[in-house]
């Protein structure tokens, strides 16, 4: 049985050490099965875009440098030949896929060798839980720190998904973080040490983080608190105050009467034309 240093999540080391499942930890290491799988890890990674250009993709060359005989000078038909300097490349490399493949359970047996190796060196440690309430690289680096393994590339292996333990790590370079299931034999033999949360190896998850307790409250917090209740309910007052003052003057200008719109040319003659229509026609001769 393999065992490995058990600390708390604050970084103490604890008096037993915490024994790891037989099942997976037995002590074997297959080295061929660890290179085939760093191999196709490693092929899988490249983009293989590069490229050289041929003789057919130089531009220029198309006309005879020299005339076929009669200059002592070995014929040539283009400037562009692979011997000649500018011309194509022979057997260059051209774009192709490296993409390789690698059966599973060769794959499966790779991880679990390489856990092994790390078991075997005691470069494994068991952390009782990674508790971060929230994004806290000072936090990552302090236990670290506690742990000895500041100064080495570091594995941190999550019984499952943790964004604050991902994004407390993002920022240290030496540092890779990612949940126990997706680690691949190049992850765990890149490392030099190798810290996995107890509840990947026993398979009980870690219960969420109760929350903060409140502080107790001094005289001066309270005072503090008063004042900011009083300033609070003071510019709720002023608000209320400003928003009845606008609906008041709302109400007055509904309740005032519309001004008449001035009348336009045509509607004043045609009053002009009824008023003389209405008035008394004068009689002739009449003084």
């Amino acid at each position: 049985m393999i065992e490995a240093p058990h600390y708390t999540s604050t970084g103490d080391r604890r008096d037993a050490s915490f024994a790891l499942p037989a099942e997976y930890f037995d002590g074997t290491v297959n080295e061929p099965v660890l290179h085939q799988a760093v191999k196709v890890f490693l092929n899988n990674q490249r983009q293989g875009t590069a490229m050289t250009k041929t003789r057919s993709f130089v531009s220029g060359g198309n006309q005879k440098p020299w005339k076929q005989k009669g200059t002592g000078r070995a014929r040539q038909g283009s400037t562009r030949a692979p011997h000649w300097r500018g011309g194509g490349i022979v057997f260059g490399p051209q774009p192709r896929d490296y993409r390789t493949d690698i059966p599973r359970k060769v794959k499966q047996l790779a991880r679990k060798s390489a856990l092994n190796a790390r078991a075997r060196e005691g470069a494994l440690h068991v952390v009782e839980r990674f508790a971060f309430r929230a994004p806290k690289t000072a936090q990552l680096a302090q236990l670290l720190g506690t742990l000895g393994v500041g100064n080495q590339k570091v594995l941190l292996l999550t019984a499952e998904l943790n964004d604050n333990v991902y994004l407390s790590g993002r920022n240290l370079q030496t540092v890779e973080v990612m949940p126990y299931s997706q680690a691949s034999a190049y992850d765990v033999l890149w490392s030099d040490a190798v810290l996995v949360e107890e509840g990947a190896l026993t398979g009980v998850m870690p219960e969420p983080l109760a929350d903060e307790p409140e502080e107790a409250s001094s005289p001066a917090t309270k005072r503090s608190k008063t004042s900011r209740k009083t300033a609070g309910r003071a510019k709720a007052a002023k608000k209320s105050a400003a928003k009845t003052a606008k609906k008041a003057a709302k109400k007055v200008a509904r309740k005032k009467p519309a001004a008449k719109p001035a009348p336009s040319r045509s509607e004043g003659k045609a009053t002009k034309k009824a008023a003389k229509k209405a008035a008394p026609k004068k009689k002739k001769g009449s003084r």
